[in-house]
């Protein structure tokens, strides 16, 4: 896709100019929309991954809202410890640095508690803050938690608050039956992201923001010049009205071309496998002598780590990490729980298959057995 891209070198950014290419992304986008549930209000954009995304979300729920000028310090967003550093990226670099930030608690799942979150609004709006922005997560990247999704919506539309949702990691799971019964509630937030450079096994430089209403996102970013008078009204909207970006490269082709070609079964098959091959990691570890293991897998991420018969636990994990790096037959990753150091298996990989978590099972066995010795 990305070569037939390149060597057309279509601009993406207009209709007039470029009908095709933005046809094209706006009916992934509208297929896009359909898996999470939204209505046909809905309008996105394809962006350069989940930072852009999160920025452009942040930016249609702070004009949707009218959080400016001396609003801005009375502002109240809501995450958790466990929220992508991104949004608060995105946060700083759409001017509200100075909004309040709430860190709401997690449950022994790493999921925010609902209850604190109502808590806090409460409490909120009691001191004279605005309540404004609250933040899900469809997949966290420690841990791959799904927050409680259904009950934070509730939350958000009986107290006014804008629900945004981070899908980048999870959302395409949706596409099968196990993952969009674990991601309901997806469907009720005003804006979500979602990477098919993640869990669609594309190249990297793909992701997406949609809101539901997309008349917010029009009236964020939709902009006129007198060089684009060509523009017919009755045309197509034009990704660069849905976006920060005027100029784009055509990243639809390399999304459509694959689904063109093989459809929608084969992708939807491998999110299914990913999701049991992370359960069966998640049994197996568990018996092999000295491993304990955190919450039970969501989606496809398993967090776990040695437990040695003397010394400290996280100096030994640490030296585990490093072995299994230096070993290279196969790549995991470790995180920060609370005061633990812990190890990480991700199963998101489309040639990822019961060979390789076996392996897997028997490289941390070996490894941690002749580190204790």
């Amino acid at each position: 896709g990305d070569f037939l891209a390149d060597i057309s070198n279509k601009y993406a950014g207009y209709y007039f100019p470029s009908p095709g290419a933005v046809q094209l992304e706006n009916m992934l986008l509208d297929w896009m929309a359909g898996i999470v549930g939204y209505p046909d209000t809905a309008l996105g954009s394809l962006t350069s991954g989940g930072s852009l995304a999160h920025l452009t979300a942040v930016v249609t729920a702070r004009e949707a809202r009218g959080i400016e000028g001396d609003r801005i310090g009375t502002a109240v967003v809501y995450l958790t410890e466990q929220t992508h550093h991104s949004v608060n990226k995105a946060l700083r670099i759409a001017g509200l640095s100075q909004c309040v930030r709430r860190f709401i608690p997690v449950d022994d799942h790493y999921r925010l508690e609902t209850a604190a979150l109502l808590q806090a609004i409460v409490a909120d709006k009691q001191m004279g803050l605005n309540p404004w922005l609250v933040i899900g997560t469809a997949g966290t990247t420690n841990t791959g938690a799904v927050d409680p999704l259904p009950e934070m919506a509730q939350i958000a539309q009986a107290r006014g608050l804008w629900l945004h949702v981070d899908g980048a990691y999870g959302a395409f799971f949706a596409l099968c039956d196990e993952g969009r019964q674990k991601l309901a509630g997806m469907e009720q937030s005003d804006s979500i992201i979602m990477d098919p450079h993640k869990t669609l096994f594309l190249p990297y430089g793909t992701g997406t923001v949609l809101v539901k209403d997309g008349r917010n996102l029009f009236n964020s970013f939709a902009a006129d010049a007198a060089y684009m008078q060509d523009g017919a009204e009755n045309d197509a909207i034009s990704p660069a009205d849905l976006s920060p970006e005027l100029t784009r490269h055509f990243r639809g082709l390399r999304m459509w071309l694959p689904l063109k070609l093989v459809g929608a079964a084969p992708f939807r098959a491998a999110l299914a496998e990913k999701l049991l091959l992370a359960r069966y990691f998640y049994e197996k570890i568990q018996e092999i002598d000295g491993f304990e293991v955190g919450p039970p897998p969501d989606l496809a991420v398993v967090t776990y780590r040695y437990v040695p018969k003397r010394g400290d636990a996280n100096e030994f994990n640490e030296k585990l990490m490093q072995a299994l790096l230096a070993d290279g037959r196969i790549f995991i990753s470790s995180t920060r729980l609370g005061d633990k150091f812990v190890l990480r298996t991700a199963v998101g990989v489309y040639r990822t298959h019961l060979d390789a978590i076996e392996q897997a099972l028997t490289v941390l066995e070996e490894t941690a057995r002749k580190l204790e010795k």
